[in-house]
C-alpha cells in the first residue's frame, strides 16, 4: 500500500516519468492487475521508447491477459535489444508455457549464467531453474539448483519450499512438512500453506492439514483487502478443498479480467468438481491449446475426461501428466496412478 502511494504521488508530479510509470506497472502486475499493468507498460514505452524495462512489464501482462501472439513479439524485440537476466527468464516462462520444457530449461540456463547483480536476482533464478529441473523430475540436479539460491540468499523462501517440494517428491514428508512450516512462518502466501495442508494430507497428517488449510481462506481476504487480486488461486483452493461453486463464481471472473490458459484451467477444474465435468473438459481443452506440459493442468483435463466416460483420452493426459515427473503432487500424483489402474 505504501508503494502505491508513493508512485501515486511521483505520478502526479511527473506523469509522464518512465521509472514511475514502469514500478506502476509492477505494483499492477503484483497486485494481478493485469490491464492496468499493461496500461502503465505502454505508457512507459512511450514514454521512453528506448528503455528496455518497459517491455518486461508489457510481455508480463500480455502473458498473463492470453495474448499470446502478442507477447510474441514483445519478447522477441526484448531479447534483441537486451539478452539478460530479464529477457532469458521470460523466454523460459513462455517456452515452458508452449510446453517446451527442454527449451525452458535452456533459457533460464542462460539467465542464471547472465546473472543479476545482486543476491536477489541470483537466488530468484537458480530457483526457478530449479523449478524446471522438478518439473522434468531431475531431483538431484532441482535440489542443487536450490541449495545455489539458498547459499547466496541463506532465508529465500521460494528456494525453501523448492527444497520442500523436493522431499515430498521422495516422500519423506517429515522433513517437507518441516521446512514448510518454516517457510509459512516467514511468508504465510496462501500457495505455501496449501504446499503444506497438501504434503500433511499425503502423509496423514489430516488433522494437521485441516487446521493449516483452514488459514489459506484468511491469508487470500487480507490479500485482497491490499489491492491483489486472488481469484485463479482461490478458485483451484475452493475446488480442492473448500466450495466447488464458489471456485466456479471465482473463477469465471478471474477468466473475464484476464482470459489466460491459467484461468481456463482453474475455470474447468472448479466446474469439474462442482459435478459439471462435461463443461469442465471443454475449459481443460482451452487450458492446454498452448501445448501445456503442465503436469496440474494435464491432471485436471484427465479427470475431467475420466468423469464423462471419455477413457482413452483420460489415460493420454494423465500419462502424459506422470511421464517427466511421477510424483509431480504428493496428493495429486498418486490420485493420477490410481485413476490410471
Amino acid at each position: 500500500m505504501r508503494a502505491g502511494g508513493v508512485l501515486r504521488r511521483a505520478l502526479a508530479l511527473s506523469p509522464n516519468d518512465p521509472d514511475a510509470l514502469v514500478g506502476a506497472g509492477t505494483l499492477a502486475l503484483a497486485r494481478h492487475d493485469f490491464a492496468a499493468g499493461l496500461r502503465y507498460g505502454d505508457a512507459a514505452r512511450r514514454a521512453a521508447p528506448q528503455l528496455v524495462r518497459p517491455l518486461g512489464v508489457i510481455v508480463d501482462a500480455q502473458v498473463e491477459l492470453g495474448r499470446y501472439r502478442e507477447a510474441t513479439r514483445t519478447l522477441n524485440r526484448m531479447v534483441d535489444l537486451k539478452p539478460n537476466l530479464a529477457s532469458y527468464a521470460r523466454v523460459s516462462y513462455f517456452r515452458e508455457l508452449h510446453g517446451d520444457l527442454g527449451g525452458a530449461l535452456e533459457a533460464m540456463r542462460y539467465a542464471v549464467s547472465a546473472g543479476g547483480g545482486t543476491p536477489e536476482n541470483v537466488a530468484y533464478v537458480q530457483t526457478l531453474l530449479g523449478n524446471l529441473e522438478l518439473a522434468l523430475g531431475h531431483r538431484a540436479a532441482a535440489r542443487f539448483a536450490y541449495g545455489q539460491a539458498l547459499a547466496g540468499l541463506p532465508r529465500y523462501v521460494p528456494a525453501t519450499v523448492g527444497l520442500a517440494r523436493v522431499e515430498a517428491a521422495e516422500r519423506n514428508y517429515g522433513p517437507a512438512i518441516r521446512r514448510l512450516r518454516t517457510a509459512v512462518g516467514r511468508l504465510p502466501l496462501p500457495e505455501y500453506v496449501v504446499a503444506l495442508g497438501e504434503t500433511e494430507l499425503a502423509a496423514g497428517r489430516t488433522a494437521a492439514a485441516r487446521r493449516d488449510l483452514a488459514l489459506v481462506g484468511a491469508e487470500e481476504r487480507l490479500l485482497q483487502a491490499n489491492g491483489v487480486n486472488t481469484d485463479v488461486d482461490l478458485a483451484l483452493f475452493e475446488a480442492n478443498h473448500g466450495d466447488p461453486a464458489r471456485g466456479v463464481a471465482l473463477a469465471r471472473r478471474a477468466w473475464a479480467a484476464a482470459p489466460s490458459v491459467r484461468s481456463a484451467d482453474a475455470l474447468g477444474w472448479a466446474l469439474t468438481r462442482a459435478g459439471n465435468p462435461a463443461a469442465g473438459l471443454r475449459w481443460a481443452k482451452r487450458s492446454l491449446r498452448l501445448g501445456s506440459a503442465d503436469p496440474a493442468f494435464l491432471y485436471h483435463a484427465g479427470m475431467a475426461a475420466r468423469a464423462t466416460g471419455r477413457t482413452a483420452l483420460s489415460q493420454r493426459w494423465l500419462r502424459r501428466a506422470l511421464a517427466r515427473n511421477p510424483r509431480f503432487s504428493p496428493l495429486y500424483a498418486p490420485r493420477a496412478w490410481a485413476a490410471l489402474r
